[in-house]
């Protein structure tokens, strides 16, 4: 079966896409919360921007290829290399384009990339047991299912429990320069 070609775009997140960020953000709070929380001002925006610094996590925007229109936004998060090769991802869809499929494309596209480009072996998605749509999209997209991590993460003032859901690279795949050969 032809693969049809995707309606987005993954572009690199830059300081310059704060004011959009942010107001697209602001725009999103009843679908984001309790699930997380973004930068909604310029400080709190250029002083998230400093986790993408060293290298260890990337940002991107997802943007709809024929309008340029931002669909969301996507992480790699704690990249790790030696014998593990992996990471983890965060995800949140804007309000404006939510329910027309484009994280889907926009999260596979990050599997692409961090699996091919970045050479990872394991990419890890921790959601809320409550957050269905977040549950549905990783499901989609061949995640599996590995158990529950109680009061996981600190979000929207409280220890919230996360699913821990992962993909792996395809085979064949080629490793990175980094993976111990023994």
């Amino acid at each position: 079966m032809p693969t049809m070609p995707s309606r987005v775009e993954l572009h690199p997140l830059t300081l310059a896409d704060q004011e959009e960020f942010c107001t697209l953000v602001r725009a999103s709070s009843a679908l984001h919360r309790p699930w997380m929380q973004l930068p909604t001002t310029a400080e709190d925006f250029q002083a998230w921007m400093h986790r993408f610094d060293d290298g260890t996590n990337l940002g991107f925007l997802i943007r709809v290829r024929e309008t340029g229109e931002a669909a969301g936004t996507v992480n790699i998060n704690s990249i790790i290399r030696g014998r593990y090769q992996g990471a983890s991802v965060g995800y949140a869809a804007f309000a404006p384009s939510a329910g027309h499929g484009y994280m889907t494309e926009g999260l596979a596209a990050i599997l692409q990339y961090a699996f091919t480009d970045l050479r990872l072996h394991r990419l890890e998605a921790s959601i809320q047991p409550g957050n269905k749509a977040s549950l549905a999209l990783v499901q989609r997209l061949g995640f599996r299912y590995e158990g529950v991590s109680p009061a996981y993460l600190y979000i929207d003032g409280d220890w919230r429990d996360h699913e821990r859901w992962a993909a792996t690279a395809p085979h064949p795949w080629t490793p990175d320069p980094s993976l111990p050969e023994v």
